[in-house]
């Protein structure tokens, strides 16, 4: 009887050390820049839908600073102020001692009139100039806004529009 002899099969040559590591390594590096990414656009998404707005006060102090870049500003509307136009509306708010006049581009809410808190959205008409040009006004404000805020809200004629 003859014995046969079984060979063990040739074992596959030992990987590459650098070769096993490559691969994880581009893995890794584009996880890390899918999640960078996420990252960024849920911060400037986030950041973006935040709703800022500066007080008269606020934006006639920071005026140098803000230049013509595009805000809203807080105040309330001054009493015999408001001249409405075909193409919108003009008038003057005030808040904390200051006082800045207003041309919207747009169409007022119906709401608008005299002595109620708004937001007005715009810029100022130069760096230098107490005119804020506007094309948005907005005036309703929720019942947290005003629970957070009564000093703002409040028409002198005791509203709270």
């Amino acid at each position: 009887m003859t014995e046969e002899v079984i060979e063990a099969p040739a074992s596959a040559p030992a990987p590459h050390p650098g070769r096993t590591t490559r691969p994880r390594l581009r893995l890794a590096l584009v996880g890390v820049v899918v999640v960078t990414a996420v990252g960024f656009l849920l911060i400037k998404g986030l950041g973006s839908s935040l709703d800022y707005f500066k007080t008269v006060n606020e934006a006639v102090d920071a005026k140098a600073k803000i230049g013509t870049s595009t805000f809203r500003l807080e105040g309330t509307v001054v009493n015999g102020s408001v001249e409405r136009r075909v193409n919108g509306a003009s008038f003057d708010i005030a808040q904390g001692g200051a006082q800045v006049h207003v041309v919207n581009s747009g169409t007022p809410p119906q709401l608008f009139k005299d002595d109620m808190p708004v937001v007005a959205v715009g810029h100022f008409e130069s760096p230098t100039s107490r005119t804020f040009l506007s094309d948005q006004i907005m005036v309703k404000h929720t019942a947290t806004y005003i629970a957070k805020h009564p000093d703002r809200v409040a028409a002198k004629d005791g509203s709270k529009n």
